[in-house]
């Protein structure tokens, strides 16, 4: 997919037995409404769940699901508007979670490990990356996809490395025991599909990072999957790993969408774990870059990063949503030699899978955004309206 999406209907899975949750805002009722989306029909959720967060709270949801899409729908897709779309449509898409803590986990892949490695290296500096990835390709001088952290092996490594004058924090957490867990942004601070997202003007080198994200519920259940854009500010990040917080948690620099997938007989944890997201970004000048995630090769189970968020240590009443990391780093030179590939303003980034559907985002400058002013006690006030 490339250029901007006009319609819901553009980003939906391809096959329609597709159970999807998502949350529109239903400009009669002036609230958020959680939905039931299957083919092109669309059903309110709202007399069994007020929110997402309730919905996924009952352990009896699938069968909700199930006989909500047994009786009439309420609506059609082609009633659904996209964020910013031409007024008059009884619904606007929003991004489908609602009171869900936003975390995310990173250097779950062999690839972004070394290219955290090359940032931490390079002082966030894009022109001296392509030197420092060189230089690390010849230190490792290993097949790193087949190394799986906290085994004898990655442990070898680490210490072959380190020995080379090559030891990062980056090593410690895609080779060692936990992984890296965050969190990303703010309850209610996602963009859905159709949306900005922001690049802050402080940034000079970033790019869009592609994700599979997974819906865990307060007992700590996977529940479904959706698509997410980890927006990745590798300036920031390289300078100091300590200014994580400035480079990920920024006004629109968290996408989720369009839908989570629900787990059913068609379409289970497993067949997650095996999905390939395709990433697209088309510049305005016409500047295309292609890339791919492939979640087989994530170096931790879905299960291993969720017991690192959540269990003893760490609850979420309202449960959560995780970013599992992405395999993508774009190294390409976008325009001069050397300095590899960040985003432009008017970039529309498109990540999909076909069972997923498709999140398609244009970035924008962050201060030029409206201002985020939509919050927990707005969406408070909006859910004591009655139900219609």
């Amino acid at each position: 997919m490339s250029g901007v999406i006009t319609a819901v209907r553009e980003v939906l899975p391809q096959d329609d037995d597709a159970m999807l949750v998502g949350r529109v805002y239903d400009t009669q009722r002036r609230a958020p409404v959680p939905v039931l989306v299957r083919g092109r029909r669309v059903w309110s959720l709202a007399g069994a769940a007020r929110t997402v967060s309730d919905l996924f709270d009952r352990a009896d949801h699938l069968a909700v699901l199930r006989e909500t899409a047994d009786a009439d729908a309420t609506w059609s897709v082609d009633d659904i508007a996209l964020p910013g779309g031409a007024g008059g449509a009884p619904l606007t898409l929003l991004p489908p979670i609602d009171l869900q803590a936003i975390k995310a986990c990173g250097v779950t892949f062999a690839g972004s490990m070394i290219e955290r490695v090359i940032e931490e290296r390079s002082h966030g500096d894009a022109r001296r990356a392509a030197e420092v990835r060189e230089e690390m390709s010849r230190a490792v001088g290993a097949d790193l996809a087949g190394v799986r952290p906290h085994t004898a092996a990655a442990e070898a490594l680490k210490e072959r490395l380190s020995a080379r004058g090559w030891w990062s924090q980056y090593l410690e957490v895609g080779l060692g025991p936990d992984p890296e867990v965050f969190t990303k942004g703010p309850v209610l601070s996602a963009v859905g599909t159709g949306d900005d997202i922001g690049v802050p003007a402080f940034s000079s080198w970033n790019n869009p990072e592609p994700e599979l994200v997974l819906a865990v519920d307060p007992r700590g259940r996977i529940v479904g999957v959706t698509l997410g854009n980890d927006v990745n500010l590798r300036d920031v990040e390289g300078r100091s790993a300590l200014l994580l917080g400035m480079a990920k948690d920024n006004n629109r620099s968290t996408a989720i969408g369009p839908f989570i997938r629900v787990f059913d007989d068609a379409f289970t944890i497993d067949d997650a774990r095996a999905l390939t997201i395709d990433l697209t970004v088309t510049g305005a000048d016409g500047y295309v870059l292609r890339g791919e995630n492939t979640v087989s090769a994530l170096s931790r189970s879905f299960e291993e990063l969720v017991r690192a968020a959540h269990g003893e240590h760490h609850q979420y009443p309202d449960g959560f949503v995780l970013f599992t990391g992405t395999l993508f780093a774009p190294t390409e030179d976008r325009t001069e030699p050397g300095e590899g590939f960040t985003h432009e303003l008017g970039d529309v980034v498109a990540i999909e899978n076909a069972r997923l559907g498709a999140l398609v985002n244009t970035v924008r400058r962050t201060e030029e955004l409206p201002p985020w002013t939509y919050g927990i006690r707005s969406l408070f006030t909006d859910l004591s309206r009655e139900v219609v």
